[in-house]
């Protein structure tokens, strides 16, 4: 059974010390004096200043780094992989063959990837808490949007720039995070699938590993390799047994301080329901790429993202049903009420909080299908109705006042909404209708056949005429297209007789009605009821402990380290020629003909994968992880099993972070793909001495 250490959970009103090496901290609030006291190694400003500023963010949820001071980056193939495909073929598949520019002119722009280079933090608190004083509800939420939105437009001076309030402590802060946005973002690099994600889903989330899960793109301004001052140099060494690790990154989400009814929710209902849709759609997708290898191509990044999503859910899943767990989660709990108790004034504002916390709960599992299926889009599948529905609700929303606009939809948004929407990335009809169709079905399945919305969406159609309907006459698969509709605003949109905007349109108005009942009753409800509880928590600790990870930066320390699976010793590192051992020449333990071409030049005791205890979560694909000199040392890619119960608690007995060692890195590069323009970037001095 796991045993996992609360994390932030434990909300007892003493100052509460993170167990070693744990935590996600903000760059601002970072622990120097603890990791001076247990390492030896004092993190000043200007050395927290260069990592933060070397670091980088991916929009669509992974963390990269600058690797060079001409925009080179680097990241986790399966962060990049969406890319890849979309520049991919039916004659030339880069998935499957690998990618490298061997001269700049060869560089590829990805059709819709954004990179975020965080320059700034400015703390918004006060602004924020005075514009939401004495309200609750519907005016609470409205009031909250519309100062968010007046913050980060006055912050947004460029399209270069993006800019977002973001919650800390579950409203104990709230920031204001200034990004350098790159819109120009070109593949450089990439190396076959098969080593990418050797051991494939059988040895996810698990070690010992063997995978060279690495992308090089680059960001380009005014169509020239942008100058990236700041960059992490490389070490000569790599990681060693034993040495301090830092991990900066973006992680995504957890849940270390919820309130127990919130996590009984998560148990009991969000985490069955996603695992259970997961399941049917990765047996949707498995069972269609069984028609031909060009249906396996498409759908290959949609099948990844599944079962990667589907194993890292049943882990969180797995650890909230570990009853001593989630025992100790209620127990602390009742030990903060208790503690509050003992003072009336302070019982009376802080106990409802968790009463109404608790009614939100309630009220949300009252309207989850709907607003799951109808707004959170499990009911229609593929690019062409998010595209459509985007459409729809932009003419809608962009003549609004920006304070008042969908938080999508406001003037800091616009970029990356259009990158998308205008992206040339290839739609594929067969796959757009089997989601599309699969999504209808499950639609008409949970909402029943008799409901009103179902009922005005299908008419007297099955889901696979709706679908088929919709994609065959559509002409949204034309980025102009869209692009045209998106300029023409409402009077466009509403002229359009194009059948998956006239879908968007008939499904609008109720989720939208779903999605403001949501705002109002559920989620502006908890956000006002966690800034009570975190204003008492805060009065004690401030900024001693960090806050939940919300896909912002974050800068985490550790050591590299094994760790024991009962008496057996997990060794921290593997090597090249551990990877030829495991190669078995079948799927997915096929090493490419890359790699056994390469064999005997390879220096086959070259450390491959290692573990360290840094706290990490998802969101950290693709971060970069350095030593104490703020130089790489290994490339994040993935958690082993313990770590998936790392959305609600930390163990640092057991709980470790996966990387690719950067002597693997050129050991790869190097001898493997003769990517020497690389080496050459990543190492420029050691190169001019050459």
């Amino acid at each position: 059974m796991r045993r996992l250490l609360c994390a932030g959970i434990a909300l007892a009103l003493v100052p509460r010390l993170a167990a070693a090496d744990e935590g996600m901290w903000t760059f601002d609030a970072f622990p120097k004096d603890k990791v001076e006291k247990a390492y030896g190694f004092k993190a000043t400003d200007a050395w927290l200043k260069h990592v933060q500023l070397s670091s980088a963010r991916l929009a669509g949820g992974c963390s990269a780094s600058f690797v060079s001071d001409r925009g080179l980056v680097m990241t986790n193939h399966h962060c990049a992989h969406q890319c890849i495909e979309q520049l991919s073929t039916a004659q030339k598949d880069f998935v499957k063959a690998g990618f490298y520019a061997p001269a700049l002119a060869d560089e590829v722009k990805c059709p819709d990837v954004e990179v975020n280079q965080l320059v700034e933090i400015t703390d918004v608190t006060a602004a924020l808490r005075k514009a939401t004083a004495g309200l609750d509800g519907e005016a609470y939420h409205k009031a909250q949007r519309a100062e968010k939105a007046r913050l980060e437009k006055a912050c947004q001076t460029s399209p270069d720039l993006r800019c977002e309030v973001v919650t800390l402590y579950h409203g104990g802060v709230y920031d204001l995070y200034k990004y350098r946005r790159f819109q120009d973002v070109r593949l450089v690099f990439a190396p076959e699938f098969a080593v990418a994600f050797f051991g494939g889903d059988p040895d996810n989330f698990e070690f010992p590993r063997y995978d060279l899960d690495v992308s090089f793109l680059r960001v380009y301004e005014n169509g020239k390799p942008a100058h990236t001052k700041e960059h992490f140099a490389w070490s000569a060494h790599g990681a060693q047994a034993g040495e301090l690790t830092f991990v900066s990154g973006n992680p995504g989400a957890t849940a270390r301080l919820f309130t127990v009814a919130q996590l009984k929710y998560q148990r009991d209902f969000a985490l069955p329901e996603r695992l259970f849709r997961l399941a049917e759609f990765r047996g949707l997708i498995s069972g269609w790429q069984q028609k031909g290898a060009e249906e396996k191509r498409i759908s290959n990044a949609t099948l990844f993202y599944v079962e990667n999503s589907y194993k890292a859910l049943r882990g969180m899943f797995d650890s909230l049903r570990d009853e001593k767990f989630f025992a100790s989660l209620v127990a602390n709990e009742e030990a903060l009420r208790a503690s509050i108790s003992k003072d009336p004034a302070r019982a009376a504002k802080v106990l409802p909080a968790f009463d109404a916390i608790a009614k939100a709960q309630e009220r949300l599992k009252e309207i989850r299908t709907q607003y799951i299926y109808l707004e959170q889009g499990a009911g229609f599948g593929g690019d062409l109705f998010r595209h459509a529905r985007h459409l729809v609700r932009a003419a809608d929303e962009l003549p609004k006042p920006n304070g008042e606009r969908l938080r999508e939809y406001r003037d800091s948004g616009l970029p990356e909404l259009t990158q998308d929407l205008f992206s040339p990335a290839p739609i594929y009809p067969s796959f757009e209708k089997l989601q599309l169709a699969y999504g209808l079905t499950k639609l008409r399945e949970r909402l029943g056949p008799d409901d009103p919305v179902v009922k005005k969406i299908l008419g007297k159609e099955s889901p696979e005429e709706v679908a088929s309907r919709a994609v065959d006459g559509t002409k949204l698969k034309d980025p102009a297209v869209r692009k045209a509709l998106f300029e023409g605003g409402a009077k466009a949109v509403g002229a359009s007789d194009d059948p998956m905007v006239a879908l968007a349109k008939l499904a609008d108005p109720e989720a939208r009605a779903v999605r403001r009942t949501y705002e109002d009753e559920v989620e502006s409800v908890v956000q006002k009821n966690q800034e009570i509880i975190a204003d008492t928590r805060f009065a004690v600790q401030g900024r001693s402990t960090y806050p939940d990870a919300t896909f912002t930066a974050r800068l985490s320390y550790g050591k590299v380290e094994g760790w024991k699976e009962g008496t057996k010793a997990v060794e921290p590192f593997t090597t090249f020629g551990g990877a030829f051992e495991r190669a078995t020449g079948r799927d997915p333990f096929a090493l490419p003909q890359s790699w056994l071409d390469a064999k005997g030049r390879l220096d086959l005791g070259t450390r491959f994968n290692f573990v360290t205890d840094n706290d990490i979560i998802g969101g950290n694909s693709g971060s970069p992880m350095v030593n104490r000199n703020a130089e790489i040392v290994g490339l994040i890619f993935d958690g082993n099993i313990w770590s998936l119960g790392g959305d609600y608690g930390f163990d640092e007995s057991n709980n470790r972070a996966v990387a690719v060692h950067s002597d693997a890195l050129l050991e790869a590069l190097s001898r493997i793909y003769g990517a020497q323009r690389i080496v050459d970037e990543l190492q420029p001095a050691r190169s001019a001495r050459k």
